[in-house]
């Protein structure tokens, strides 16, 4: 005749735990309001041939290279021939390339480093499509805040492809196997945004493979903070 008291008291206990513990009572949390659709009849155009992903883009103008090695050709003939087609084929709107890159090319002068004022950065050379021939890496800095990063490859063919076009503001970028990663600013100073774009064999381009977002500091050496360890990469 005393276990079912034994017994409600035992479930009181035990239910006191999981309030405790478990879920708890937030309070009101307002009324849930379904999301609304902004310009629901105003749709952009869709990209013209020269704007559509899936196909890498053969630069115009350059040599073949017979034995697939990026590393023995020039890296700002290659973006200038490239900045230059593009230019051509979106007559200055800024579709294809923004207008400032070609005047800023003409800073490039003939010497080896192509001189101080040249807004080309030093070629990287990273092997992203996983076939053992290195890629070419670099990025045409459009002022001191916003740059065009730019990868090429050499197809089977010899031919000098853009497999990656990206303007940015390049906070950090990142090469692991077949991945390019970059970093950039939010309008949230606490958070930035990264993309992680991998090799895709049968488009032949590096695609958007995935966009998240990091509170760890930038990869260009801003002092880690109490979090250092999680952060390091």
């Amino acid at each position: 005749m005393y276990r079912a008291p034994a017994l409600l008291v035992l479930v009181l206990a035990l239910a006191g735990c999981a309030d405790v513990e478990g879920l708890h009572n937030e309070g009101d949390l307002g009324t849930v309001h379904a999301p609304q659709s902004l310009w629901k009849d105003i749709r952009p155009d869709p990209p013209d041939e020269a704007q559509k992903p899936g196909t890498a883009a053969v630069v115009p103008g350059l040599p073949k290279v017979p034995d697939g090695r990026m590393r023995g050709v020039d890296a700002v003939g290659v973006v200038r021939a490239d900045v230059t087609s593009a230019a051509k084929q979106d007559g200055g709107t800024g579709r294809l390339v923004d207008p400032r890159a070609v005047r800023r090319l003409a800073l490039c002068t003939q010497a080896v480093d192509k001189g101080p004022d040249c807004p080309v950065r030093p070629a990287v050379f990273h092997d992203l499509t996983g076939n053992g021939r290195e890629e070419l890496i670099t990025a045409l800095d459009l002022d001191g805040r916003l740059s065009e990063l730019r990868v090429y490859t050499v197809q089977d063919d010899g031919r000098i492809a853009r497999i990656l076009s990206r303007r940015a503001v390049l906070e950090g970028v990142e090469v692991a196997a077949e991945h390019l990663a970059v970093r950039e600013p939010t309008s949230n100073p606490a958070y930035f945004a990264v993309s992680d774009y991998v090799w895709d064999p049968k488009a032949g381009i590096m695609n958007l493979d995935q966009l998240t977002l990091d509170d760890c500091g930038s990869l260009t050496g801003v002092p880690p903070g109490p979090d250092a360890r999680r952060c390091t990469r």
